[in-house]
């Protein structure tokens, strides 16, 4: 029986969605256990934008049918002034049916983020993103100091998941990547352990 883990993120450079298809190379290295990449679609300050509901390019937009069906979460956003990107959180802010059912309760998920500054609020974007997932009752997975690229990066990285600083080169350090796959496989085996037989 397959474990699906869903990588549900918001993008707008790219820095994110890159690490979201390291995140999903993590989850296939754990047998039985597939990624299932989803984003979400832009909005508008003036009223909500009219997407396409296929993308033009990337994952296909995400639906609740996904949050449900899924074993395991990835949630990604890029940090803007310490927060999840208002397309993320907008999404979020519709599952309350799944909140009502317990759709996501017992499930294990896990978050991450890029960033263009250092300081830009890495930490407290991760922390912003998993304030919903809580109240979903699902269960937080971090990065433990086992993984030693936490010890030794000099760019993102943090135990509270994958994190990403996205400076000039705009790549992804192999410490930054090597997290990403950490916490796909992380979620993986994880999930296929608490998944009901």
């Amino acid at each position: 029986m397959t474990t699906n883990i869903l990588i549900l993120y918001f993008s707008r450079h790219g820095a994110t969605a890159e690490m979201a298809n390291l995140i999903a190379r993590g989850v296939a290295s754990v047998p039985g256990a597939e990624a299932v990449l989803r984003t979400v679609p832009d909005v508008s300050a003036v009223c909500e934008k009219i997407a396409d509901s296929i993308p033009e390019q990337g994952a296909i937009y995400a639906t609740l049918d996904d949050l449900k069906q899924c074993d395991g979460l990835a949630l990604g956003s890029p940090t803007h002034f310490g927060n999840m990107a208002a397309p993320l959180k907008y999404f979020l802010d519709n599952t309350t049916e799944l909140w009502l059912s317990g759709a996501l309760v017992g499930k294990p998920a896990g978050v991450f983020t890029s960033t263009g500054s250092l300081h830009g609020g890495q930490e407290s974007t991760l922390l912003s993103m998993m304030l919903p997932l809580m109240h979903q009752g699902m269960l937080l997975l971090g990065l433990p100091y086992t993984e030693t690229a936490l010890h030794e990066t000099r760019s993102g990285g943090t135990p509270y998941g994958p994190s990403h600083l996205a400076s000039d080169p705009d790549r992804l350090t192999e410490h930054e990547k090597n997290l990403c796959r950490a916490l796909g496989a992380r979620l993986a085996r994880t999930a296929s352990l608490l998944k009901p037989v």
